[in-house]
Order: structure tokens, then C-alpha cells, then sequence
């Protein structure tokens, strides 16, 4: 599951425990790799989200393995890390 730098620090001055209506419901952006042991956790974590209501983004990288970014040299790696940024821009922006 990606993490989102920025958001971590905006919800640090709030009140631990202290949650809004939106804060429950903020969307998600989850990713996964097609070979990668975590794949089915990802899946279940989005499908749980979802039918608790919440907007969520789920991308599998068909044919990448966990920890493929780390070749940035590959077009695909270049395609998940620009999603990433763009993923973040918006969490940050919202």
C-alpha cells in the first residue's frame, strides 16, 4: 500500500482520536504487484474499504513483482512512479 508524504504531518495536529466525518471516509489509493506476496492483502484491503463505502483506487501492476520500482530504468517502473506522484499530488492537494 503506497504512503502518502504530507498527509502523515496534516494529520499529526489533530487530536488523536478526534475524527471528522471525512476523515473516515478519505479516499484511498492502493497498489499492488501481480508477483508480489502481498497481492491478495492489497485486494481484500480494497474490497473490505469499499463496502464500508469508501472511494478507493486499486492498480495491480500486471507482469511487475514486489519491489520492481526499484528498476527505475523500466517503462513500467516509470508508469507506477508517475501515478505514485500523482496519486500524492492529489492526497496533498485535497
Amino acid at each position: 500500500m503506497a504512503t502518502l508524504p504530507g498527509l502523515r504531518a496534516r494529520l499529526a495536529v489533530r487530536r488523536p482520536g478526534a475524527r471528522r466525518q471525512s476523515d473516515r471516509a478519505a479516499p484511498r489509493y492502493i497498489t499492488s504487484a501481480e508477483f508480489d506476496p502481498n497481492r491478495d492483502e492489497a485486494i481484500h484491503s480494497a474490497q473490505r474499504l469499499l463496502q464500508a463505502g469508501v472511494s478507493v483506487k486499486l492498480h495491480q501492476w500486471p507482469g511487475t513483482f514486489h519491489g520492481s520500482q526499484a528498476v527505475p530504468s523500466t517503462q513500467v517502473s516509470q508508469r507506477q512512479l508517475a501515478e505514485l506522484g500523482t496519486a500524492r499530488r492529489r492526497a496533498i492537494a485535497e
